[in-house]
């Protein structure tokens, strides 16, 4: 997925505190970013602001297209233009440019109010020169004349923009169950160890939840005993009436019973045995 304009801020903000390299006792413009933009690599030793915002998105996720990739500020602006992604009002994760033609200066908005723009900036200083010596925060005026313009990225979802005339894309929602498959509806209900496990399962200590489909297996095996059981009862009962009848003394009865009872309990332990 794209890079959001939370995530440029993000790249950007954390780049504050850097600065460029020094030789003969001066600043030199060698930095890290050049050579990691791909077709930007020769810039490295030249004013390197545009090329500063270009790898921000280009760290952030924002796919070919979305921005320009470019060492050039004046290039940057045209085009922002051509792509009809050009505003005079900032916008959170917008490429401000400043100077004439917005050819002098560039760097990225993170956040903005009513009269003033609070940005991230490469190649400039405490003072905001267009050609300091590091990556600076700052907070410059909206209605200065230095402000040029800003260039939107095409970020999903829109941007937080403050031209009452922007108009972001419609965005469709993403269907919550979009890749999800029959087999994972099945894992989630049955094969999660989820439920509270019986009080008197044998593994009780050890394995205190169970998953659904093992608590339906032992009703299972539960309700086959009571049948059990109940079979025994009835087979012990009418044992019991065949006996009566016949004229049987009371412990030949009573054994009788006992026996049957016995023999069904032994046949529904040996049933219901979970392999």
């Amino acid at each position: 997925m794209a890079g959001t304009a939370a995530d440029v801020a993000r790249v950007a903000k954390a780049e504050v505190g850097y600065q460029e390299g020094r030789s003969g006792g001066h600043w030199n413009n060698y930095q890290r970013y050049s050579p990691a933009v791909p077709g930007l690599e020769w810039s490295d030793g030249m004013a390197w602001c545009a090329t500063f915002a270009a790898w921000c998105f280009q760290q952030a996720g924002m796919p070919k297209g979305s921005h320009p990739v470019t060492a050039s500020c004046l290039t940057a602006t045209n085009w922002w233009k051509q792509q009809g992604r050009w505003s005079e009002y900032p916008a959170i994760g917008a490429q401000v440019m400043f100077g004439p033609g917005g050819g002098s200066h560039t760097g990225i908005v993170i956040d903005y109010d009513a009269t003033t723009i609070t940005t991230i900036e490469g190649n400039t200083n405490v003072s905001g020169s267009a050609e300091g010596d590091g990556v600076y925060r700052k907070v410059r005026q909206r209605r200065d004349t230095y402000v040029y313009g800003y260039g939107y990225p095409t970020y999903p979802g829109g941007i937080k923009s403050a031209d009452p005339s922007w108009k972001n894309p419609t965005t469709t929602k993403e269907d919550p169950m979009a890749g999800i498959t029959k087999r994972d509806i099945y894992d989630a209900v049955w094969t999660t160890d989820a439920i509270a496990a019986p009080v008197d399962a044998a593994d009780i200590k050890t394995n205190k939840n169970w998953q659904p489909q093992s608590i339906l297996r032992d009703m299972q095996a539960r309700i086959r005993s009571m049948d059990k059981r109940m079979s025994a009862q009835t087979a012990a009962i009418t044992a019991l009436a065949k006996l009566a009848g016949g004229g049987a003394d009371t412990k030949a009865i009573v054994a009788a019973v006992e026996k049957a009872i016995a023999a069904a309990v032994i046949d529904v332990n040996i049933n219901t045995q979970e392999g």
